[in-house]
């Protein structure tokens, strides 16, 4: 079992930053992927960012603006020249391959607005 704590949202400005964190307990080892997803009211849950053991991948409207990282049990995600878009619940997101196992945090709002 995997349990995903995120942390780090909040009110921002247009053009502003923040950094989400994500803390995983339980058994981390096993984890093989490891992805930030957000959910803007009336849209479906989208991709931002992924991270495994050998790359990272962003969607096409994050690329050059947020970072995704990752230090053993924490998964970061830096954002940077935030836009109104950018508005939405953030999910952090884990998958143990060898079980087939999906984990998700509770979520945490980013609002972007002047």
């Amino acid at each position: 079992q995997v349990q995903l704590v995120e942390s780090g949202g909040g009110l921002v400005q247009p053009g502003g930053s923040l950094r989400l964190s994500c803390a995983a307990s339980g058994s981390i080892f096993s984890i093989n992927v490891m992805s930030w997803y957000r959910q803007a009211p009336g849209k479906q849950r989208e991709l931002v960012a992924r991270i495994t053991a050998g790359s990272t991948n962003y969607a096409d409207s994050v690329k050059g603006r947020f970072t995704i990282s990752r230090d053993n049990a924490k998964m970061y995600l830096q954002m940077n020249s935030l836009k109104p878009e950018d508005t939405a619940v953030y999910y952090c997101y884990a998958f143990q391959a060898g079980r087939g196992f999906n984990y998700w945090g509770q979520g945490t709002q980013v609002t972007v607005s002047s």
